[in-house]
């Protein structure tokens, strides 16, 4: 039987759709955070602007609530001197009854080029991917519960940055991992990109049984689960997905899987410590750990601008 081919990719195997990590090789992977290491220096210029998507529009479809990611997809696309617009999802004509493919169709009619979509059902950029016409692009900005995958990989790049190297690190994924489409994302890019251990840890009733057939190592202590790594990623509580009573309270789940100071000394000297944002101070992550000299996110926010830069300009570049 002919084996079926990754919507993301054209007949000649290059990025065309960015809407997981999952099934993109370390080539692809790689090529992506090469490409935006050239533009993390586009911050320091006077005129920060490329022309690359000069004459294409980008349409940001965000139909659940985001800031960071919104915002930092808005600049990425300016940056490359793209023509971007920001949809208001809660006055639009979806709110009013039309379908998702109506409203993408609609604006596929305005001449777009580039779809940044996020919303709150799994699979609905994959619609979408396989919807639009051969020369439209469509980006994962977060479906549901199942990818993030410009956030995977601005952890990626941002672990190379500091690490230079995946191949002899230990990772730790910490948290609601149930809810988290960040860590699947994270734990896709990671394994393919060479990472030989990855951990994931958390309460049992926040970490999904069948995780390690993922290849990764679960914990249900944090204390375990930290020991020795080169990096802890903290993920954020999501109360806003949870339904019934999966954690007795924040203080409690502070007191177990919080990250202090005096916790991560159990990790490598060297570690540092991530966290996709936003965070929960004195829930995931004690405010001096988050503000400390081995906390790295802010420079996450930063490398994330370069990485949505190099994945619009990647796909915009392949034709189907």
């Amino acid at each position: 039987m002919p084996t079926t081919r990754n919507p993301q990719l054209n007949k000649n195997g290059e990025l065309i759709h960015l809407l997981s990590p999952e099934g993109l090789s370390r080539d692809i992977l790689t090529h992506i955070l090469d490409t935006a290491s050239n533009f993390v220096s586009v911050n320091d210029r006077e005129v920060k602007k490329l022309p690359l998507l000069r004459g294409k529009s980008v349409f940001n479809l965000f139909f659940e609530n985001s800031t960071r990611t919104r915002t930092t997809f808005d600049i990425a696309a300016k940056r490359l001197s793209a023509d971007v617009f920001t949809l208001d999802i809660g006055r639009s004509s979806t709110a009013k009854g039309e379908t998702l493919l109506d409203t993408i169709d609609n604006l596929s009619a305005m001449a777009a080029d580039i779809f940044v979509v996020r919303h709150s059902e799994s699979g609905a950029p994959y619609l979408i991917a396989k919807h639009v016409a051969p020369h439209v692009h469509v980006v994962n900005a977060g479906d549901g519960r199942h990818a993030h995958p410009t956030q995977g990989l601005l952890d990626a790049y941002t672990i190379r940055h500091y690490k230079k190297d995946f191949t002899n690190l230990r990772v730790a994924i910490v948290g609601d991992v149930l809810h988290s489409r960040v860590a699947r994302s994270d734990i896709h890019a990671l394994l393919a990109l060479g990472c030989p251990e990855v951990r994931v840890v958390g309460p049992r009733t926040l970490v999904p049984s069948d995780l390690a057939q993922m290849g990764v190592r679960v914990f249900h202590n944090l204390e375990e689960g930290i020991r020795d790594c080169d990096v802890i990623i903290m993920l954020r509580l999501q109360n806003e997905r949870m339904s019934g009573a999966l954690l007795p309270s924040s203080q409690e789940y502070f007191k177990s899987f919080g990250l202090t100071p005096e916790r991560l000394q159990l990790a490598r000297p060297d570690a540092i410590v991530m966290h996709p944002g936003p965070i929960n101070r004195g829930v995931e992550i004690a405010s001096a750990v988050a503000d400390g000299p081995q906390s790295v996110i802010l420079a996450q926010v930063t490398f994330g601008i370069a990485v949505r830069m190099a994945v619009m300009s990647i796909v915009a570049g392949n034709e189907a």
